[in-house]
C-alpha cells in the first residue's frame, strides 16, 4: 500500500504538467505578425534602378530562394541530398534578372552593403557564389551607393550577361 502512495504524487505530477504543457501551446497560438516591409530602403532604391537598367525583355524579382535557382543533383544519398538542400533553402538571392518572354533566370543579383564586411556574411557570400558557379548562372555583387547611374547598370548588366545561351546560363 505504501508503494502506491508514492506512485499517486507522481502521477498527479505527471498530470499537472500535461496540463500546464497545453495551456502553454495554446498561449503562444499562431506565432507571426506581419513584416514591416519586403524590402529596406536601399533595397528599394536600387531595385527602382535596376528595373530601369535592365529594360523591357528582363523582369527582376527580389527575394528569390536559391532553392528556386537551383536544385540538387540525382544520385546522392538521401541524407546528402537533404544536407545539401538544407544549405539552400533558407538563402535568397538579393534579386535574380529572368527574361520577360520565359521568365528563364539569366542572373543573380547581390546587393552588399556593410554587412557583407563581416566573416560569416563573407562565408555565405562564398557559398553562394559557389552554387551560381555550379550552375553556370552568372552573379553580379553590387555594392550599395547613396545613387545609381541606370545606364552605368545598364552597361554592366549587357557585360554580365554577354555569352550567354538561350537558358540563361553562362557558356
Amino acid at each position: 500500500m505504501h508503494g502506491y502512495l508514492i506512485l499517486i504524487p507522481i502521477f498527479v505530477f505527471i498530470v499537472v504538467l500535461l496540463i500546464s504543457t497545453k495551456r502553454t501551446k495554446r498561449q503562444v497560438g499562431f506565432p507571426y505578425v506581419p513584416a514591416k516591409t519586403l524590402f529596406s530602403a536601399a533595397e528599394r532604391k536600387f531595385m527602382t534602378e535596376l528595373d530601369m537598367a535592365v529594360g523591357l525583355q528582363y523582369r527582376v524579382f527580389g527575394k528569390v530562394r536559391i532553392a528556386d535557382v537551383a536544385t540538387v543533383k540525382q544520385g546522392l544519398s538521401r541524407s546528402s541530398h537533404q544536407a545539401a538542400l538544407n544549405r539552400i533553402a533558407a538563402k535568397h538571392f538579393d534579386f535574380v534578372i529572368c527574361r520577360r518572354n520565359d521568365l528563364s533566370v539569366v542572373c543573380a543579383v547581390e546587393l552588399n552593403d556593410s554587412s557583407h564586411n563581416t566573416k560569416r556574411v563573407q562565408r555565405r557570400d562564398v557559398f553562394v557564389a559557389q552554387v551560381c558557379q555550379a550552375v553556370r548562372l552568372p552573379l553580379w555583387n553590387v555594392t550599395v551607393a547613396a545613387a545609381y547611374s541606370p545606364e552605368a547598370l545598364s552597361s554592366q548588366f549587357q557585360s554580365i550577361i554577354v555569352g550567354t545561351n538561350s537558358a540563361g546560363r553562362t557558356t
